[in-house]
């Protein structure tokens, strides 16, 4: 046999498209062509698979090889294709029986002694070796983030030869059965830990619940970033759909083992990240903060610090929950369903408003430090919350106080009547869905038109504000959004501005 076909995937974003591996062998003096937009890593790839095949005990081609990586439009990267590339060379120079192979996806990089090392990407190829009916080879470091995937086979390799070996019918390799990933959530701190702020506590809590944007704003030292960082504790687990797309984003990001599996993500980028760092980019399109931030938190500290285009990049993938970048080589689209969660100070100073008078920046100054922060920005921010300074005290926290264990409960029994009611949180409600789910009396109605428009709200600001009564609401374990209801809604969005 002169030919060989062997299946593997590509990365493409999340996505992972089917990419043949074609051998072909035929006369004349020995050497190696590889066609089909391979870029570096992939080229390369012909000596490490030359020197794994030779250290194997097996027999390196001595013909005119073409190997060809299709379809060649798509461009490869990455050292996934050497276990593929070497298998279709055995199997073109009748070194591995044929019969296994079109039902086979290979992926793995070879090292020079034959050892099968891990990459990156294997979730998502896992889901569409299964959708495409195929049976999936791996390398076992990769074995248990693949066996995420339920109904699929799978086989882990620890060298070449073993694969060799079960193709060969020599030593088949048994299916690869998951003892499954221990659940490792990790340390979160708890909310007792937080003297005071009790303003502060509950917006939180109301941000969990309906699992809307909040923006925290005070001097320095008033506990921003401690309540900030008690969230992901307050926040539901993810269900196995959601753990998947986590773990699949982790997948393309990292060759390693999934960590804190299966926990929500928290990102804190510094404020000297660029817009592409956030939204994602490069010539190759990879996930940003926000996307690695999906189902979980993104946390900006000293907001204003960052630049202000910078921070423009969030508005649509807030409003949308995916991100679509699009480059000269392409278009790819990112998932970006993330919490936000910001932290600034008043002023450039920090101390605007405080009482003892410590503040001495001028009016320009504050003006110039807020208009850092757009209005559009702002509208898609449900909660703005002033975190006041509180009175200095050295005890210790009492243990009696309420904690995330028991928020965590209240925001579960909220989140589960929205799932009930509508299907999603209220922080995603669509227009017709909030005009069905977020009814209001007559006197309701003009009371909040007449607040809105006093102050100059927009209709978007007016929106969000029903959206975040109707999670007040469910934490109440009302079916009707009541008058007292709309006013703690509507004063989370004039704190800021008080």
């Amino acid at each position: 046999m002169s030919l060989a076909i062997i299946n593997s995937r590509a990365q493409l974003g999340l996505d992972a498209p089917l990419v043949r591996v074609e051998v072909h062998l035929s006369s004349g003096l020995p050497s190696l062509s590889l066609v089909g937009l391979p870029e570096t890593a992939v080229r390369e790839s012909k000596d490490r698979v030359r020197s794994a095949i030779i250290n194997s005990d097996l027999s390196f081609p001595q013909k005119r090889i073409t190997l060809s990586l299709a379809p060649a439009d798509l461009p490869k990267d990455g050292s996934r294709y050497d276990l593929a590339i070497a298998t279709a060379l055995l199997a073109a120079s009748g070194q591995v029986l044929p019969e296994q192979l079109p039902q086979l996806e290979l992926l793995g990089e070879l090292g020079l002694s034959g050892q099968v090392r891990p990459v990156r990407g294997v979730l998502p190829a896992a889901l569409a070796a299964r959708k495409a009916g195929h049976s999936l080879v791996v390398p076992t470091a990769n074995a248990e983030e693949a066996a995420l995937v339920s109904g699929l086979t799978l086989y882990a390799v620890e060298h070449l030869q073993q694969l060799v070996d079960h193709l060969n019918a020599r030593n088949p390799l048994p299916p690869w059965h998951s003892g499954g990933l221990p659940e490792t959530p990790p340390e979160l701190p708890d909310l007792n830990q937080v003297q005071g702020q009790l303003a502060a506590k509950r917006a939180l809590l109301v941000a969990a619940a309906g699992q809307h944007n909040l923006l925290l704003c005070g001097p320095p030292g008033t506990g921003k970033t401690m309540l900030a960082s008690r969230l992901p504790g307050l926040l539901p687990p993810l269900n196995h759909a959601e753990a998947l797309e986590v773990a699949a984003v982790q997948s393309v990001t990292s060759s390693q083992p999934l960590r804190h599996w299966p926990a929500r993500p928290f990102r804190q980028p510094h404020h000297s990240a660029s817009g592409p760092a956030l939204v994602g980019g490069g010539s190759r399109p990879q996930p940003g903060e926000i996307t690695l931030a999906h189902h979980g938190v993104l946390f900006l500290d000293e907001l204003a610090e960052f630049d202000r285009k910078v921070l423009e990049v969030l508005r649509e993938p807030l409003e949308s929950g995916v991100i679509v970048i699009s480059r000269a080589a392409g278009r790819l689209q990112f998932p970006a369903r993330f919490q936000l969660v910001a932290a600034m100070n008043p002023c450039p100073c920090g101390y605007l408003g405080d009482p003892g008078g410590r503040c001495n920046c001028t009016a320009e100054m504050v003006v110039r430090y807020r208009t850092k922060l757009s209005g559009p920005l702002l509208d898609r921010i449900d909660l703005h919350v002033n975190v006041a300074r509180e009175p200095t005290s050295l005890r210790e926290p009492s243990a009696r106080a309420p904690g995330s264990a028991e928020a965590r409960q209240q925001v579960m029994a909220a989140r589960e009547r929205q799932q009930r009611r509508q299907g999603c949180c209220n922080s995603q409600l669509n227009l017709d869905s909030l005009h069905q789910h977020c009814r209001l009396d007559e006197a309701d109605r003009r009371w909040l038109e007449q607040a809105c428009e006093r102050l100059q709200l927009s209709l978007r600001a007016s929106h969000r504000i029903l959206k975040v009564a109707r999670t007040l609401a469910d934490l109440d374990s009302a079916d009707d959004i009541s008058r007292k209801h709309l006013a703690e809604a509507l004063q989370y969005r004039i704190q800021l501005n008080s």
